[in-house]
């Protein structure tokens, strides 16, 4: 294929995902911050299903997360930054003690999926209109939408980092199959 045929497809392939979950949520930001969410979870969870259970402990290297610390990095996170946008963690939630607190897989896949739900409501919850609203986040000055962005673009860069580990031990995307 040549590489305009290749530019071409993958422009009119950027197009077609560009309208379809934008423009279902119908633009308002909480909408589609929650159009998101839902597919970063989807993501998440399917991928957190696939990988072994014995692969839970892999890490790539010293001092690097492994992969159950970074699902529940990826819930803490989800628990910890709904405060930003008004919904407290719940009762008893420690983020210091979280990354550390389990490998077994079936106990991870449940966080995680309570992590999405806590944080989906704390986004649902958000007035539309709101988006230019000053809050701060990590002690920063930034409004609603910036700090929805940040925390979804925190979630994107922990699912590269999923992806890669699940590919390293063998592990194929769900949605890639």
């Amino acid at each position: 294929m040549s590489r305009s045929l290749r530019f071409s497809a993958f422009a009119a392939a950027a197009v077609l995902l560009s309208t379809l979950p934008l423009a279902a949520a119908g633009g308002a930001y909480r909408d589609e911050a929650l159009a998101d969410l839902k597919n970063l979870e989807t993501k998440f969870t399917g991928l957190a299903g696939a990988v072994a259970a014995d692969k839970f402990t892999y890490r790539p290297g010293e001092g690097v997360r492994s992969v159950s610390e970074v699902y529940l990095h990826v819930a803490a996170a989800n628990f910890g930054l709904s405060r930003v946008f008004g919904t407290p963690p719940p009762e008893g939630f420690d983020f210091r003690g979280m990354e550390k607190s389990t490998t077994d897989k079936a106990e991870i896949g449940k966080k995680l999926a309570a992590s999405f739900a806590h944080m989906r409501g704390a986004i649902e919850k958000l007035a539309d209109g709101d988006e230019e609203k000053a809050v701060k986040m990590f002690g920063r000055d930034t409004t609603m939408r910036g700090a929805l962005a940040g925390a979804l673009g925190h979630l994107h860069e922990h699912l590269g980092q999923a992806i890669a580990y699940a590919r390293v031990n063998g592990t194929t995307p769900p949605w890639n199959e």
